[in-house]
């Protein structure tokens, strides 16, 4: 998700496609959480079968580890919760040599497996983890960025499974903008920061988005955090972007994740609007949900406001304060 430029998979060095553009920005959108979770669950007691499991699904270039700290809150206040790595990512991710050891040539043409990850591995892995919290008790589903479209699938698999649905600055791509893509090209998407993001201008077809987090090019630094934790300590952006994983599937924002209104239609659900995202902007946070309650005018977003950015809250107690809201409602 972001972009001056092309990230990922078809930049031909050339020009800069609007296009490839917008593959770019959508692949890095929302990348960690601030919140997130280091690849583990946040344990209640089990045996408290009303009380919900909270399940999170990280945006792009993310993985389970940035939602520590929140895991960390919920749990010391009793929640279960777990923090899901999607294929490709956590501890199952795949970081290319030439990033590692910072071969800047090597990384415009080193092949990556998330070449082969598809929206649909997403959906099966998160439907997966939710029957299982299933059988403890009620399930939050949380997204968080491009999480938002894995919700979207999941919950139109398994609605009958889900209690509720919780989309943190999250895209909800609805019939009207069916992609993520879609979305970006709107003249909300249009004003994201996150197209002033440098993508690495990978070789023609090798099928992924990549962003070079690990750069010392003080120009990406810049635009990464204006993008993604505009008002954070340098220090601690620096700390976010260490987490943070170079690839991102091409085939991702052009994939349907449009909601269907019979299924994904009938769960409640929660709109948390980061209202200094500079990646997903309020506008576009605010169309989002618009024509989410067009689609289903009798379940509508229950809509709050937080006054963070696009990481989300610095202190994961407004997250738990929000997740614990929501757990609320599902008794």
């Amino acid at each position: 998700m972001h972009g001056n430029g092309v990230v990922g998979g078809v930049a031909d060095g050339e020009g800069r496609s609007r296009r490839g553009m917008l593959r770019a920005a959508v692949a890095g959108a929302g990348a960690v959480a601030v919140g997130g979770a280091g690849a583990g669950v946040a344990h209640a007691d089990g045996r408290r079968r009303s009380a919900p499991t909270f399940v999170i699904v990280h945006g792009s270039s993310g993985n389970s580890y940035g939602y520590a700290p929140l895991l960390a809150e919920l749990g010391l206040r009793g929640h279960r919760a777990v923090a899901v790595d999607l294929p490709g990512h956590g501890a199952g991710a795949y970081l290319p040599v030439s990033y590692q050891t910072q071969d800047l040539e090597a990384l415009k043409s080193e092949p990556s497996p998330l070449s082969e990850v598809t929206l649909t591995d997403f959906v099966a892995h998160v439907t997966a983890v939710v029957r299982r919290a299933h059988r403890v008790g009620p399930v939050v589903l949380v997204g968080q960025s491009m999480g938002g479209a894995t919700l979207n699938r999941v919950a139109d698999e398994v609605p009958e499974l889900i209690s509720h649905l919780v989309y943190a600055s999250a895209y909800c791509p609805t019939p009207k903008h069916s992609t993520l893509m879609s979305l970006m090209m709107t003249q909300e998407g249009l004003t994201s920061a996150l197209f002033k993001i440098p993508p690495v201008r990978t070789v023609p077809g090798l099928g992924v988005n990549r962003v070079n987090w690990r750069s010392g090019d003080p120009a990406l630094f810049a635009a990464a955090k204006e993008a993604l934790a505009a008002d954070w300590p340098d220090a601690e952006v620096r700390m976010q972007l260490n987490l943070m994983e170079p690839d991102e599937s091409a085939a991702l924002p052009t994939s349907d994740a449009s909601a269907r209104p019979e299924r994904w239609g009938r769960i409640p659900r929660t709109y948390l609007r980061f209202t200094e995202d500079r990646a997903i902007p309020p506008a576009l946070q605010d169309l989002m949900i618009r024509e989410a309650d067009e689609l289903t005018p009798r379940n509508r977003f229950r809509v709050r406001s937080l006054a963070a950015t696009h990481l989300g809250p610095r202190d994961p107690r407004e997250f738990a304060d929000e997740l614990e809201l929501v757990a609320r409602l599902c008794r």
